[in-house]
């Protein structure tokens, strides 16, 4: 049976029961407990269904865990999470199929790898997701936008990245067959809207003569240029898919970044032979890849080996005239190389400082700038020189 809480002392013990009538004397209220010294005063009620300080504190923290525990789990942060990525042998094959093929032209046997690089970029992580990524010690955290621009949607990241990949491709196929000989032409890349080629010219036509001057190269455009005013007329010819060749007369516009006369194209290097070469990755973007592509293409179109059976690795934008360019996250390369069994690691030398806080032991870096000094390195080192180095 419960007691009422002022027949209960401080110490649980029962007070003397007073004569009927009788008086006693007043006596400290057994719920301050010091004699009344300042305590607080408890709420009263039925045992079992006081809420206490402590429970208070105990409930408050664990909804406090709660709350951080599904903001940690589902809350995603502004970073993406860089690492090492997948690498493919340019020589070899990927998902069943030759990552370079090559129809209608003579090809060599060739041995060992030639392997380009690649990072890993995740993102919409979750705050213990990227803490977990971080703690790894294999990625590190980087703002999204050095990743995606403003109001860019993963879509437009992936397209675009599919264009620079493919860009590429076609760079190092022009910058290899350009390095062993054969002849280029010179396609219109892009039309500007409204300009005096828009609706004459479509992107991917074949420029033949402008202002009466051949075009062999895509310098040739802007030298053919030269010395024309806005307002002034030439003639263009080109080819349309392969239909018969066109001339067309043009009023030449004015453009404030140059002086002569604008017909507003960007002209672009293609290799013009009678062979395919076809280069099958598949989910791989950016533009990194275009050294390595080069150097398989060389490889498969020349005889002997140039890399001997060695595990060579690699990255570097390349052009349409073979310079190589720097790239982004080659500390994350570097080792996705050397997990992959590479022992060389070809570097634009614009990167080798950042490459070489960053190699692991049993790479050796080998600078390079343009698409003939990595063959020439390569010579070097099958031949036992030394090559020139980070």
């Amino acid at each position: 049976m419960s007691e009422r809480p002022d027949e209960t002392a401080a110490h649980g013990t029962r007070r003397p029961s007073a004569a009927p009538g009788a008086t006693t004397a007043a006596e400290p209220d057994p719920v301050q407990g010091d004699g009344g010294r300042g305590a607080t005063e408890h709420p009263q009620g039925p045992r079992g269904r006081t809420m206490t300080r402590r429970t208070w504190t105990l409930v408050a923290s664990f909804l406090l865990v709660v709350v951080f525990g599904l903001t940690g789990a589902f809350v995603r942060v502004p970073y993406v999470a860089v690492g090492p990525g997948p690498t493919y042998d340019t020589l070899g094959q990927s998902g069943g199929k030759p990552v370079i093929e090559i129809n209608g032209q003579q090809t060599y046997p060739t041995s060992g790898e030639l392997r380009m690089t690649t990072i890993s970029l995740t993102d919409e992580v979750t705050l213990f997701g990227a803490l977990g990524l971080w703690v790894s010690g294999r990625y590190a955290l980087a703002p999204r936008e050095d990743y995606y621009k403003p109001g860019e949607s993963d879509e437009q990241v992936k397209k675009e990245n599919v264009k620079q990949f493919q860009d590429s491709q076609s760079n190092a196929e022009v910058a290899a067959l350009r390095h062993l000989g054969f002849p280029t032409k010179v396609l219109a890349n892009n039309v500007v809207a409204g300009s005096p080629a828009d609706h004459v010219l479509s992107a991917g036509d074949r420029l033949l003569t402008v202002n009466g001057k051949p075009i062999s190269k895509e310098e040739d455009v802007r030298a053919a240029l030269a010395g024309t005013k806005p307002g002034e007329t030439i003639s263009l010819s080109f080819q349309h898919e392969g239909q018969p060749q066109r001339t067309e007369t043009l009023t030449l516009a004015q453009n404030a970044d140059r002086k002569e006369g604008f017909i507003g194209l960007s002209p672009i290097d293609r290799a013009d032979v009678p062979f395919d070469v076809k280069i099958s990755l598949q989910d791989v973007g950016g533009p990194s890849a275009g050294l390595m592509f080069a150097l398989a293409i060389v490889d498969r179109l020349t005889p002997g080996e140039m890399v001997a059976g060695e595990h060579i690795a690699g990255t570097g934008e390349i052009d349409e005239k073979g310079n190589v360019g720097p790239i982004g996250g080659i500390s994350f390369k570097v080792v996705g190389a050397r997990e992959a069994g590479a022992t060389v690691f070809l570097t634009p030398a614009a990167n080798c400082t950042e490459a070489a806080a960053a190699v692991p032991d049993g790479l050796k870096l080998v600078k390079v700038t343009n698409l003939d000094s990595a063959l020439d390195a390569l010579d070097d080192l099958k031949a036992g020189r030394p090559a020139p180095s980070c």
